[in-house]
């Protein structure tokens, strides 16, 4: 399969790095800390912290909640390291590529620092949009820093709030992983090809 886009719109933790360990450890210990029970956790991966937070804490606690969670979030790195394929499909996508993710730009740095992929020079995080995941806006605003029709761009996701967010800004979707609701699925990026060809990114999917 050999498909064109403008531009190529990444996500981050799960797509590009392997962070889910972290997450949990840092998501688990957040609500040990803050009594609330690690059962409501379920159903929030993909979702920016703010609203996970803004979902389990009580209004008077959402600011110094989510200041906590952050904390932990840029203090535990152990074990976040890059996917397979991610550091060829993003050095291949050249400058026409972004991250577009729900983590904070604290978090974002944190990460990619310990799991040692190359920032890129357009990123989306949650400080940036008003509203996250699976809300079309972070793909959207990708898009148009990159100058593209979000309708010819690739939006690459492996939960289900960001390829619902991919596609409701009018982008492609690639899945990474199994069981996934998106236009292209494949277990990781290894099992991709990209190449600039003037002003276009190919992708090539093996069959």
């Amino acid at each position: 399969m050999r498909l064109e886009f403008d531009a190529v719109l990444f996500d981050l933790d799960g797509t590009l790095i392997d962070s889910t360990a972290a997450v949990r450890r840092a998501w688990h210990r957040w609500a040990e800390e803050e009594g609330v029970d690690p059962a409501r956790l379920a159903g929030t991966e993909g979702k920016p912290a703010k609203d996970i937070v803004a979902a389990l804490l009580p209004p008077d606690r959402h600011a110094q909640g989510l200041a906590h969670y952050l904390h932990i979030a840029t203090h535990d790195l152990d074990g976040v390291v890059v996917l397979p394929g991610a550091l060829d499909a993003t050095s291949a996508a050249g400058p026409k590529k972004a991250i577009v993710t729900s983590s904070t730009r604290d978090v974002t740095a944190a990460r990619t620092a310990a799991a040692g992929l190359p920032a890129t020079d357009v990123l989306v995080t949650a400080d940036d949009v008003d509203h996250g995941k699976p809300s079309p806006v972070p793909y959207l605003n990708a898009a148009e820093q990159l100058g593209a029709d979000p309708r010819r761009c690739l939006a690459v996701e492996d939960t289900a709030p960001g390829l619902a967010s991919g596609r409701a800004a009018g982008c492609t979707t690639l899945g990474v992983g199994t069981d996934l609701d998106a236009d292209i699925v494949v277990p990781d990026l290894s099992h991709t090809r990209f190449e600039v060809d003037g002003d276009r990114v190919v992708l090539t999917v093996e069959d």
